[in-house]
């Protein structure tokens, strides 16, 4: 089974990866949608009772954040991938101003998962890496290189 861990800061396009490349085929698991720690822990449960690939579309900002699904997804056999998105503080600011509603996000807290930010890496556990940029309004997705 898989597990893919999303990695960047909000309005860098995460969710509308999910839509366009896992929608089909992987379970969602994203706080935006549950809400709290517990929905989520009974959803990512869920995923590994019945052997079912998942997606956690959370910014997972940190290693700490990440090593929980990381941890959980190899007890229950899971391959590990991660897509980082290219997380362009201006850019991202600028797409999170044009959303409305719940999902416009206050500018102090995009800059604050910008601060706490931090590359993800091989030696978290993960076993593939992917890179995810936005160039034309298409999502670009590079193999993972150590330098970005």
């Amino acid at each position: 089974m898989e597990a893919i861990i999303f990695c960047g800061i909000q309005a860098t396009g995460k969710s509308t990866f999910y839509q366009q490349h896992f929608f089909n085929s992987h379970v969602r698991i994203s706080l935006d949608l549950l809400s709290t720690r517990n929905r989520e822990n009974l959803f990512l449960d869920a995923c590994f009772n019945s052997f079912k690939a998942f997606v956690v579309d959370n910014t997972n900002t940190t290693m700490a954040e990440r090593n929980k699904y990381i941890l959980l997804a190899k007890e229950n056999k899971y391959r590990i991938k991660c897509y980082y998105f290219k997380s362009e503080l201006e850019k991202s600011l600028q797409r999170n101003s044009l959303r409305t509603g719940k999902a416009l996000i206050p500018e102090k807290g995009v800059l604050a998962a910008y601060k706490r930010l931090q590359i993800p890496t091989y030696e978290e556990g993960f076993d593939e890496l992917y890179y995810v940029s936005i160039q034309d309004n298409q999502f670009v997705i590079k193999n993972w290189e150590h330098e970005i």
